[in-house]
This record gives structure tokens, sequence and C-alpha cells, in this order.
């Protein structure tokens, strides 16, 4: 058995909501994956020192505040300035529709809205891992 996956659970910006990213946390670690949540309110900067510090194989950010077209393309720039290329960085919350193209474009590799399975983003780690 190989090294269980570390998924880091990010909440940028000034978002106080977190069920749906407590969700994603249980459901990750029930599914065997190691998880580390970062809590509510966090910098970019704090989400890439802590995806760094811990090590993990995933970058999974949820937001609620609309600010997801800054925020997410900053992480994965702050990522590439510190040479990490390595981990998977996907994203979830309320974002509309029109907005995925260009947060995927920026580098997250996939985008969850609400009423995902959370099966579905379970398999879609464990199929797109980087390791």
């Amino acid at each position: 058995m190989g090294k269980s996956i570390r998924v880091l659970v990010a909440k940028p910006g000034l978002d106080g909501h977190d069920r749906g990213a407590k969700v994603i946390a249980r459901a990750l670690r029930d599914a065997g994956m190691e998880v580390i949540y970062t809590g509510l309110r966090q910098t970019p900067e704090q989400i890439v020192q802590a995806a760094i510090q811990e090590d993990v194989d995933v970058v999974a950010m949820s937001i609620l505040s609309g600010a997801h077209n800054h925020l997410f393309p900053k992480v994965v720039n702050l990522l590439k300035e510190e040479g990490v290329d390595d981990m998977l960085i996907i994203g979830g919350g309320v974002i509309p529709d029109d907005d995925i193209p260009k947060l995927k474009e920026a580098g997250i590799e996939a985008i969850f809205t609400p009423g995902t399975p959370t099966k579905e983003v379970i398999e879609y780690i464990e199929n797109n891992l980087k390791r």
C-alpha cells in the first residue's frame, strides 16, 4: 500500500461559510485521504505556505464570496513562483458556469459546483493525481 493522498482543504478570502469545505474534507478523509483543513479566511500566501509545509498532493479550495477569479489564480501563481508544479489544484463553491473556463485556463484543474456528489470529487482526485 502506497502513501495516502494528502489534501489541503482551504478557504481563501473573507468567506465565512465553511460547511461545504467540511463536508468535502470529511468525505476525502473517509475515502482514505489525509486531509489538512486550514480554516476560514486564509490568504493565498497562507494557503501556499501550508501546502508546501504539509507537502500535500492536492490543494482543494472552496469559495462562496465571489472572489474566485482573483484568489484561485493567485494561489496557482504563488505556487509557480515557489517552484511547485506537482500539486493537483482544484476548486469548488458557488462559481458561475461562465467563470469556469477562465479558471481552468489559469491553472485550476477542476471546478466543482454545489450539488456535485462527493464521490465525483474523490474519483477526480484519484484519477488525476500528479505523483
